[in-house]
């Protein structure tokens, strides 16, 4: 039996989860992680860049996990892990750090995006580039979901690599991209992509009284034959064998936009509710019992990576 790919994702929670994060993030990560040896990285020193309220750093750090449990991540197939408790990810990003140019890291679009915007820009937001190359090349990871505008993060962490290698001799694999073309682009409540900046979402772990609040709200075009922004969120809550059955139903309801929305409000509980209460039941500490545990494999993996790579640049001594 063939030895599986090793797969390594970071995760960033910003607060509450809408259904655009669950069908764009979530659930494609779901129907493909076990396929590979999946590394999940609560990537907290990330979260530095932008986040400066530690309560709410913490509370992230612990909801993030529990988000992905609740749509079915088993942590006894995934490796969960803090960035943070492996310190080699930040010892390993100076030593790229030392490596690369200030012309090369001008051109992470993170960093052009902020300058651009007038916005303060920090020296973590500037080498971010090689803390995410570190992430990857760590575990000599073989691929990296991505969407298409991160694929830069990737070609980073091979430049990275090649780096190292050319100067020290061959000690990193260059990780490839995986890109997530099939992603679905989840229509707001106002029509526009859903975005918690725009203020348009369907709260993912929501009660059904958020839910219906929400659904309820979203804006109908009472000039077409059915209401495009319900419809387009209803059949990402059917299989596809069943969107004639759906066509059907809004065949039949035509122009009845409240009793449609009840329908969609009725497909989103049966699909949500059961995650709900799973996320419910899972504690704090359950959290943390696999954040440890996750933690202790990573830091095996990476201290012996970064053993060779202390004997390599020359400060084993």
């Amino acid at each position: 039996m063939a030895e599986k790919k090793r797969l390594l994702t970071g995760l960033q929670s910003s607060g509450q989860l809408h259904i655009g994060n669950y069908f764009g993030a979530l659930k494609p990560f779901l129907t493909t992680y076990e396929e590979y040896e999946s590394f999940l990285m609560i990537a907290d020193y990330h979260a530095l860049t932008s986040l400066k309220d530690p309560a709410a750093l913490k509370q992230n750090i612990i909801d993030v996990v529990k988000d992905y449990m609740a749509v079915g991540v088993d942590p006894t197939k995934a490796v969960i892990f803090q960035q943070s408790r492996v310190q080699e990810h930040t010892e390993l990003a100076w030593i790229f750090d030392c490596l690369v140019t200030v012309p090369f890291l001008e051109l992470g679009h993170a960093y052009k995006d902020k300058v651009a915007k007038g916005l303060e820009a920090n020296a973590g937001l500037f080498t971010y580039p090689m803390l995410m190359a570190a992430d990857i090349l760590l575990y000599d990871t073989d691929v990296v979901p991505v969407g298409e505008d991160q694929r830069q993060h990737i070609e980073y962490a091979r430049e990275a690599a090649a780096k190292f290698n050319n100067a020290y001799g061959q000690t990193f694999k260059e990780p490839q991209e995986k890109i997530q073309k099939e992603i679905a682009i989840v229509p707001g409540t106002d029509g526009k992509k859903m975005s918690k900046s725009y203020g348009n979402t369907i709260p993912l772990f929501g009660s059904k009284e958020e839910i219906t609040k929400a659904v309820m709200s979203i804006v109908t075009d009472s000039s077409g034959e059915r209401p495009e922004n319900v419809y387009a969120i209803h059949k990402l809550f059917r299989p596809q064998v069943e969107h004639e059955e759906l066509d059907a139903a809004y065949n039949k309801l035509r122009g009845s936009y409240k009793t449609l929305k009840e329908l969609l409000i009725e497909d989103i509980e049966n699909v949500i509710a059961p995650m709900r209460e799973k996320r419910n039941s899972i504690s704090d500490e359950d959290v943390k019992k696999v954040i440890e545990e996750g933690s202790a494999k990573a830091k095996a993996i990476a201290s012996a990576k970064m053993a060779d790579v202390r004997n390599k640049v020359g400060v084993s001594i």
